[in-house]
């Protein structure tokens, strides 16, 4: 068994067995169809691992805090779906630039406050951000949570993520490519 094969083992135990705030039970996986569907709306692939948590364990409704939002559709939980706060996330930086979301980091679970987890959808491993809006500025509301999705899920089954009160978890980095991806973007022309 690969180690992603005993990553996904140690979430599904996890997800049968324990229930983040607002979900009353696991969702059922989507289907290749609905992530096909998300990910054309989307207009990129999601990284295989988090494709495989969709697939396989459930649509949204496990993980730290609030758990993972759902993929396409509202869930019972009252929480958006990961496609449509992307999109509006996306739209809602057209109207101020200086705190411009970046293309394909994709929010996928919310602490509350405002703050997000975000998956970078650009490389395979899915580096996992943390998305903090009540920063004084842009350059201050992005930090590295995770080098990839992987670690970001050992934490949380681990039970030493930063947001665990017997965590030893050292301050988060700033995001150091936050301006990189933002510099030279140009928000999307708005239909009239």
């Amino acid at each position: 068994m690969t180690e992603i094969e005993q990553l996904l083992t140690r979430v599904a135990f996890a997800a049968r067995n324990t229930r983040p705030w607002g979900w009353p039970s696991l969702p059922a996986p989507v289907d290749a169809a609905t992530l096909d569907r998300a990910e054309t709306a989307l207009g990129f692939p999601l990284p295989p691992l988090l494709a495989e948590l969709y697939l396989r364990i459930g649509d949204g409704g496990f993980g730290p805090s609030y758990g993972l939002l759902p993929l396409l559709d509202s869930s019972s939980a009252g929480e958006p779906p990961v496609v449509a706060q992307y999109l509006a996330n996306r739209a809602e930086a057209r109207k101020d630039p200086g705190w411009f979301w970046p293309e394909g980091i994709l929010p996928i679970s919310h602490w509350g406050c405002g703050m997000y987890a975000c998956v970078d959808c650009r490389a395979p491993e899915g580096a996992v951000l943390l998305f903090e809006p009540n920063a004084d500025d842009a350059d201050h509301a992005w930090y590295t949570d995770a080098p990839g999705l992987a670690e970001w899920l050992a934490t949380w089954l681990d039970g030493s993520g930063w947001y665990e009160e017997s965590s030893e978890a050292k301050d988060l980095e700033l995001w150091p490519e936050f301006r990189t991806h933002t510099a030279t973007a140009t928000p999307p022309v708005q239909a009239p």
